[in-house]
């Protein structure tokens, strides 16, 4: 199994930069070609397979492929989350409300120690 971040080829996404819905220059970049030829290609295709078909194979295209992430993703973990929410955002909202509720909750346990009367004691003992 190949490693993705380490990898020179990255995912196949849809570009946020591309013209019309970011098909070709998501494969242009996942195939490390010019988006020119790309796009040259896919209109050679419209011209001379079919116009319905050819544009019905772009728009399934389009709504299979994942949108490219505006930020950069660094590690697995960033990938993991990622892929979960373009799969379902709610899911993504209750990792990410689980991961606040336990940050939260180690919060609350630290100020309770830091406020207590034996921490103030314990400071003065060991101090």
């Amino acid at each position: 199994m190949t490693d993705r971040f380490n990898d020179n080829r990255g995912p196949l996404y849809r570009s946020r930069h591309g013209r019309i819905l970011g098909v070709c220059q998501g494969l242009a970049e996942y195939m490390n070609v010019s988006v020119f030829w790309t796009r040259v290609i896919a209109l050679a295709l419209l011209v001379f397979t079919g116009f319905w078909m050819v544009l019905g194979i772009y728009f399934v295209a389009a709504l299979l492929m994942k949108p490219e992430p505006v930020v950069p993703l660094e590690s697995e973990e960033d990938d993991e989350f990622y892929n979960s929410y373009t799969s379902s955002r709610s899911m993504a909202i209750r990792r990410l409300k689980r991961t606040f509720d336990n940050l939260d909750r180690r919060i609350q346990h630290m100020e309770d120690i830091v406020t207590s009367r034996e921490y103030d004691w314990n400071r003065r003992m060991n101090g």
